[in-house]
């Protein structure tokens, strides 16, 4: 998927698959986990968009941390608003859940396929 800017340049946004719609804007995985890496507590990150009945569907990233770093809401919260801030106001995870490993294929590629089924098992547990 591409995306055609205003000033006409183009910018690579994702597989078509793996594009997060949230409240109608078109965002790709790959920008929220490189903005996502930049704190220096995460190690690994991945967003998928996670179903939501205002918005279509929030953006909820998976963060592996480093270590000497400990899983937090404040931590959470901080990591939120320096994606805010890179990115735009629609464009940073909603929801952060910290986890020990993200699945991988055996060549080492984020299976996104599978924290997208896990997202949205959990928000339809969520809306019961």
């Amino acid at each position: 998927m591409v995306i055609r800017n205003e000033d006409g340049t183009f910018q690579f946004a994702g597989r078509d698959d793996d594009i997060i719609t949230t409240a109608g804007y078109r965002v790709g995985p790959t920008d929220v986990e490189n903005s996502v890496m930049t704190h220096p507590a995460v190690a690994e990150s991945a967003a998928v968009g996670q179903p939501d009945d205002i918005r279509g569907e929030v953006i909820k990233s998976y963060i592996v941390l480093r270590d000497g770093y400990e899983a937090s809401d404040d931590l959470a919260e901080e990591i939120r608003q320096q994606v805010r801030e890179r990115l735009s106001t629609h464009a940073f995870p909603r929801v952060i859940e910290f986890v020990d490993e993200l699945p991988k294929t055996p060549s080492g590629k984020i299976q996104r396929f599978k924290l997208r089924a896990q997202a949205a098992q959990e928000a339809t547990s969520d809306s019961q």
